[in-house]
């Protein structure tokens, strides 16, 4: 089982989480914020993952602590989970069309992080998720994993559309780069 456990505690989160890379589609918990335990649902199911989350916030401020705290732990866990990236794929890309948005990630998992985000929302928020913490989320993810992302809305008009289909398309890019392939490392340098 290919898993990660992270406790983190500040002044502004308190979060215990694990991660299952090869889960039934499962998240438990919840973040404190409806339509991001939303899309973590959404994560779950269509990665693959169960995701098992107690954590509390100070969303009296508002959801950016929550939403980067979150982001920091689950990168975290997915690189325990990693542990040296021996045997993965280590590529994933999907499109994800969601009605009228079309969402697209592509993924490597390289050890360098990197985050290109390339969407604009139209309105401030979706729900009480303030639509510009999707982008810190993923960065948070992304550097604390290790993971170059891509990630990109093509087009659409319902920011809701817009958000699920980028979550949805790295669910699925993400379970492409961590399915097993029984080898190496695949790296000309032998390490990732």
């Amino acid at each position: 089982m290919r898993m990660g456990q992270i406790e983190r505690n500040t002044r502004e989160t308190r979060i215990s989480l694990s991660w299952n890379l090869d889960g039934e589609g499962r998240y438990e918990g919840s973040c404190g914020v409806g339509f991001f335990d939303h899309m973590m649902q959404a994560l779950c199911v269509h990665g693959g993952f169960d995701i098992q989350l107690s954590m509390e916030g100070d969303l009296e401020v508002d959801c950016h602590h929550s939403i980067e705290d979150l982001g920091i732990v689950m990168g975290m866990a997915l690189h325990q989970a990693l542990e040296d990236k021996a045997g993965i794929r280590r590529y994933g890309s999907f499109y994800v069309p969601m009605d009228e948005a079309l969402g697209f990630c592509a993924l490597d998992v390289s050890g360098r992080a990197f985050l290109v985000f390339d969407t604009e929302y139209a309105n401030p928020s979706v729900g009480t998720l303030d639509c510009c913490m999707v982008k810190e989320f993923f960065r948070a993810l992304a550097f604390q994993a290790g993971l170059t992302l891509h990630l990109k809305t093509l087009y659409g008009e319902n920011d809701h559309h817009k958000i699920e289909a980028l979550f949805k398309a790295f669910a699925h890019a993400l379970k492409e780069a961590v399915t097993r392939t029984g080898e190496g490392v695949l790296s000309s340098k032998g390490v990732l």
